[in-house]
């Protein structure tokens, strides 16, 4: 973090951070994370063709990762490409065991879908876009506000400002514009609640004594999330170019 960040950004940054020392592993970054980590390198740049002469860029299996179904599914990109998601996995518990109904629970599953496997800036607008063909309207729209509304309070549920936040930003914050502007709108909307309820689940699941497995939410996934019979990546959505850049990153050959 630095002085040059926004108070968004730098929350994003320090909600990375705390995920990575969760996880505590070494995984396959997506190409949209090597440019979050100013990365600018692209495949066919002339600085690594240099370094593999007679070689060429194509797309396909990179054999440094595991291999993909040809019909993946959400799951799969659990399993396969987004690494460790412990963090996403306990915020779903902490939903269950709070008595939140199905679609909380998918939210809270999905909330940070964006900062584990594609980009890291406005995490909540693109985790929103990732999956909103896929889910019911009220989960797109809360894991969009989410990102607004950690930063404001609301006793009614018992979420107060992260004390992580003011210990990191100081006790003087001032979200940016944008995010201002997005949590009024969203305190009178009527999927607000959902939303909120993905920040007060959030901030409990960072318990590295804590695992829990995937399996826990097939069901759940099974019942809320519209997997395409083409495969995630290869449906007609609008967002399925996003997907298939995990599935065949670029390589040389």
């Amino acid at each position: 973090m630095n002085d040059a960040m926004s108070l968004s950004e730098r929350a994003d940054a320090l909600e990375r951070k705390m995920m990575r020392e969760l996880d505590e592993a070494i995984y396959v970054k997506s190409r949209l994370f090597m440019l979050a980590d100013g990365d600018l390198r692209i495949p066919n740049s002339a600085a690594l063709m240099a370094q593999n002469p007679g070689k060429k860029f194509v797309m396909g299996d990179d054999p440094r990762l595991p291999k993909m179904p040809e019909r993946p599914t959400l799951v799969d990109f659990f399993k396969y490409r987004f690494g460790p998601a412990n963090h996403l996995l306990q915020s779903a518990r902490h939903a269950v065991r709070a008595g939140m109904d199905e679609k909380v629970v998918l939210a809270c599953l999905l909330h940070d879908i964006g900062v584990i496997g594609f980009i890291r800036a406005d995490h909540g607008y693109w985790g929103a876009q990732l999956v909103e063909p896929y889910v019911d309207e009220e989960v797109s729209w809360a894991i969009r506000a989410h990102q607004a509304l950690r930063f404001y309070p609301d006793e009614s549920v018992g979420y107060s400002y992260p004390e992580s936040y003011v210990k990191n930003f100081g006790a003087d914050y001032k979200p940016d514009p944008y995010i201002e502007e997005d949590y009024k709108r969203a305190r009178n909307h009527k999927y607000y609640m959902t939303a909120r309820m993905i920040t007060v689940h959030d901030i409990y699941s960072f318990d590295p004594n804590v695992t829990v497995e995937l399996e826990e939410f097939t069901d759940v996934l099974g019942r809320n999330f519209k997997q395409p019979k083409e495969g995630l990546g290869f449906d007609d959505s609008p967002v399925a170019h996003m997907w298939r850049t995990l599935i065949r990153p670029t390589k040389y050959l």
